[in-house]
């Protein structure tokens, strides 16, 4: 469990430097330079997502089950995951009338697969896991409306609706592979056998 937390928090403590130390970004930047400091984010991003997937792993075999969710929760998450995956979809292309309203589409994505997961998963290193993320999405969403309030170019500027249909079409398609096999390979579990 202690692999999964030390990933938790270099992945998730990384993202939320600037919310914590705003500052920090900017004077990393100037010193560093751009691309460099781009580089050493990626870098750090990564190896806190190396540390979560392993230690997730690791904790999921010898943790307990905190609450057992009713089947019905694993239908709702799989509805949940059909919208999750259209607003990571608009968050990744130039803005369409999804990303205007939702604002932070990707944020929003994280924040509804943090949520469905939390539904359809009751055993310890997935509500540590889940809950950590969803958390980050509140956190990250309430400082985005403050940086907005604040006159910083944090939204979205509508370019077409076709971008909307594109990120329908690609949110449905990850969708689709994800359910019927993706999340199998990748996780070791189907989402269709749990529902």
């Amino acid at each position: 469990m202690g692999l999964l937390v030390l990933g938790i928090v270099v992945l998730l403590g990384v993202h939320l430097l600037r919310i914590v130390v705003p500052g920090l970004r900017a004077t990393l930047i100037a010193r560093l330079g751009k691309p460099t400091f781009i580089v050493l984010y990626g870098l750090v991003s990564l190896a806190g997502l190396c540390l979560v997937v392993v230690g997730f792993g690791q904790a999921r075999a010898v943790t307990g089950l905190l609450y057992a969710p009713p089947v019905f929760l694993k239908h709702v998450a799989l509805l949940l995951m059909l919208p999750a995956f259209i607003c990571l979809a608009a968050g990744f292309l130039p803005a369409g009338r999804i990303a205007v309203k939702t604002r932070h589409p990707q944020v929003l994505a994280i924040k509804i697969w943090a949520l469905a997961h939390l539904l359809a998963n009751g055993e310890t290193a997935s509500v540590l896991l889940f809950g950590a993320f969803l958390a980050w999405g509140v956190i990250a969403r309430i400082s985005l409306k403050r940086r907005a309030r604040a006159g910083e170019d944090v939204l979205p500027v509508f370019r077409s609706p076709r971008f909307d249909v594109m990120a329908i079409a690609l949110g449905l398609l990850a969708y689709v592979l994800f359910v019927l096999k993706l999340h199998e390979v990748l996780i070791g579990v189907s989402p269709i056998a749990l529902s």
